[in-house]
Formats: C-alpha cells, structure tokens, sequence
C-alpha cells in the first residue's frame, strides 16, 4: 500500500517527466492519473453550468446546448492545436532536445492567439445570427445571445488552455495541466451561482453569468501555465526568444494542427447536424438531450485523460525510436480504458431516471434526457478502444488518417443515419440517439484496422 501512495504521490507531484524506459504499467499509470484528473475538471465545466442553468429555465439550458453546439468549432482548432503541441513536445522530450520543446511551446502560443482572436470576433457580431440558424426559438434567442457573445470573447483563453496543456502533456508535465484546469475549475464552480443567481453583492445576470463565471475561471488558468512555463526549473521553461516566428517550426505545428482540428470539426460539425435536427422536436428536447450529453461528457473526459497518456507514451518512444514500446503502450491503455468505461455504461443504464432528474423535474426533458442517456452509453466499450487508437495516431503526428476516419464515419454515415431514422423513419429524437453509438462504433473498428498495420511508426514532426 505504501509503494502506491508513493506513486500516486509522484503521479501528482509530476517529478517524472520522461517515460521511455523501465514499466510500461507505471509509465501508464505515472502520465494517466493527472490526465484523468484534468479531464474530470474539464467535463467539470460543462456539468457545473447545466445544473445551475436548469435551475433558470429550460430556455436558459436550451442556449447553452446550442449555443456550445457551435462553440465547439473553436473547441475543435484548440484541441487540433493541442494535438500538434503533445505531438512535438513529446518527440522533442524523446530525443533528449527541451530546448527545441521549449521553441515549439512558444510557436504554438503565438498560433493560438492569432487564431482565437479571429474566430472570437467573428462569433461575436455573429452570435444572434448563429442561434438563429441552429434553430432557436424567439425566446431563447432572447436571453442566450450575450451568453453566446461572452462564450465567443472567451476564445483565446479557450484555445490557450487546451494547447498549453497539450504542451505540458506532451512535456511529460501532466501534473501541471491537470492543477491548472483544477485552478480554472474551482473558480468557476465558486462564482457559477454568485453571477447565475446575483448572490450577495454579484448582479444577477442569469445564463450570462454562466459564461462570465467560465471565462474568468479558464483565465485563471492559463495564467497559472504561463507561470509555470516560465519559473519552472525542470527543463521545459519558455524564454522570450521562443516567441519570435520561426516559419519551419510553425509549419510544421501547423501540418499537424490541420489534421487534428481537421478531424474535430467534422465530429464537431456532425453534433452541430444532430442538435439542429433534434431542434425541430422543441426546446424540450434540446434541453434533454443537453442534459444527456453532459453528463456523458463528465465520463468520457476521463476516458480521454487515458488516450492522452498513450499519445504521450506514444510520442515520447518514437522519439526515443521504441516504436515497439509504443505500441504496447496503446494496446495496455485501450484496455484498461474499456474496463473502466463498461462499468459507467452499466451505471448509466440503470440509474439514468435518477441522474438526469438532478439537473431538471420537467417530465418531457426528463424522459428525453434518459432515453438519450442509455442509448448513447450502449457504444461504451467500442468508445474506449476507438479513442485511444485514434488518440494514438495523433499522438505519432498522423492527424491525417483519423480525419478520413471521421469524414467516413460521421459525415457518410452519422449524419445521413440520424436523419433517416429521425425524419425518414419518423423515429424522431430516438433515431438520433441511435446514430451516435453506430457511427463511434464504426470508428473504433476502422481505427484498430489501420492501427495494426502500423504505418504510424513511420510518420515525421
């Protein structure tokens, strides 16, 4: 029990930073503990908001469905960003180089900000428009739209806290990613209700507290990786130099980031159809399905701290050129990810009436909330292998093959299905719900096919 608690202890403390030699059971463990720990603050934030949105109106949970439902395509550039950064910081860190992890860390800041900055201003004079074409009613239009605008404002830390933190996994420093979504998470749980509710000497600003509340926590955040790439003493510190434009590092960032934002705004594009189409059935359902969705994030989060260590592991042995090593690395990890993820679904099933009746009382959002629950936990075991492998493959730098992977599976096959089975089967809400767990399964398939014929090992950043 005592070899545990140390090594749970120096998983935390994130003395240990390279994973290319000795266990791989403990370079697991050492690189998936703080994962999942930061992937739990995150799916912290989409929860936390709901349960204090559902207590404003349905109109209010309404807005934050749709309006995250195209807020994700700036999750997706800041998440395709990340992927670039873990990719070469970790293959950096393998080749014994913390010089050139540090050049990178600095290049992908830069790419963020131009990037977020942008997107957010558009978002911003766009926001009343969006909500208007995903199909929001008059009056969710009404009370959502400065949340929407606030949401979109919020782009560069957004995309700063997912990068930096794919920098710091990457680097071998989970630990410090992990504390800082804990950091962004306490705030935002704290001032949720103070700016939701008006609490105290804080105005009442209803759903647009919400946003408020989420931007300043995840602000929070950032600073602190700032103040950790900055002061820390253990090898991966930026200077100022890293932030001059160096165009070869850049493009190659950018090769990457391409593929990785690339196949998340096809995902993210294809939940944006699904929730339009689930708009036609009222905001009841929207709301429902809002509801479902997030508590489903809450325990695939987790499952993606896993996929994150294997990309590490990944990144980290191909640098060392252990693609053997590597590759055990992944098959260990979708292993045990699924074990984890077939227990949630069993909790899910039978207790979805009691999970989501803690967010809303409303008998259609309820009945909504818990038929999408236990028809989209059904792909749990297919999930945890399929995020892993793919997870993997970026991990290696290949970004581009899991965007193929997901054109086919979400956009041929998802995306035709929900409508299919929801308009032309007239199965209505359920038939989208369907489609969620085929299409997942389906990629998971496709992506342990093209895993195991190994060209990944191959692959150059």
């Amino acid at each position: 029990m005592k070899k545990w608690f140390k090594l749970l202890r120096t998983a935390l403390d994130g003395s240990e930073q390279s994973y290319t030699t000795g266990s791989i059971n403990r370079a697991i463990f050492l690189l998936s503990v703080p994962m999942i720990l930061e992937m739990i603050m995150e799916s912290l934030f989409a929860v936390v908001d709901v349960f204090f949105v559902s207590k404003v109106s349905i109109e209010a949970v309404a807005t934050v469905g749709l309006t995250e439902s195209v807020i994700t395509l700036v999750y997706s550039v800041a998440i395709g960003l990340s992927m670039a950064a873990t990719a070469m910081v970790a293959r950096r860190i393998g080749e014994g180089n913390p010089e050139q992890a540090g050049r990178a860390i600095g290049q992908v800041i830069l790419i963020s900000l131009v990037v977020s900055v942008i997107m957010g201003l558009v978002g911003v004079f766009s926001a009343e428009h969006i909500l208007r074409l995903m199909g929001a009613s008059e009056e969710v239009i009404a009370v959502g739209t400065t949340y929407a605008r606030i949401e979109f404002l919020s782009s560069p830390v957004i995309v700063l806290l997912y990068s930096l933190s794919g920098a710091l996994r990457g680097a071998g420093a989970a630990s410090a990613a992990m504390r800082s979504l804990w950091i962004a998470n306490g705030f935002n749980i704290v001032l949720d209700p103070l700016f939701i509710f008006g609490i105290g000497f804080f105005p009442e600003m209803g759903v647009t507290g919400a946003a408020v509340a989420t931007t300043i926590g995840r602000s929070i955040g950032v600073a602190y990786q700032f103040y950790f790439l900055t002061k820390t003493t253990r090898g991966i510190a930026i200077r100022w130099s890293d932030f001059t434009p160096d165009r070869a590092v850049i493009a190659s960032i950018l090769s990457v980031a391409a593929g990785g934002t690339g196949q998340f705004l096809v995902s993210s594009a294809s939940w944006i159809f699904l929730t339009r189409i689930l708009a036609e059935f009222g905001s009841d359902v929207v709301a429902g399905y809002t509801i479902a969705i997030r508590v489903i994030i809450f325990t695939l989060l987790p499952s993606w701290g896993m996929a994150n260590a294997a990309a590490t592991l990944v990144g980290q042995n191909l640098g060392a050129s252990q693609p053997d090593r590597a590759e055990t690395s992944v098959w260990r990890s979708a292993y045990i990810n699924m074990v984890f993820l077939l227990l949630v679904a069993l909790l899910f099933y039978l207790g979805a009436n009691t999970i989501i009746g803690w967010f809303n009382s409303t008998p259609t959002v309820v009945d909504t909330g818990v038929r999408a629950l236990r028809v989209l936990c059904l792909g749990y075991g297919f999930y945890a292998f399929g995020m892993v492998i793919i997870q993997a493959l970026n991990g290696a730098g290949d970004t581009r093959t899991p965007t193929l992977l997901n054109i086919i599976c979400f956009w041929l096959v998802e995306i035709p299905l929900a409508y299919l089975l929801a308009m032309g089967l007239e199965m209505g809400p359920l038939g989208v719900f369907l489609s969620v767990p085929i299409s997942e399964s389906l990629l998971a398939l496709l992506g342990i096919w093209v895993f195991r014929r190994g060209k990944w090992k191959l692959v150059q950043v």
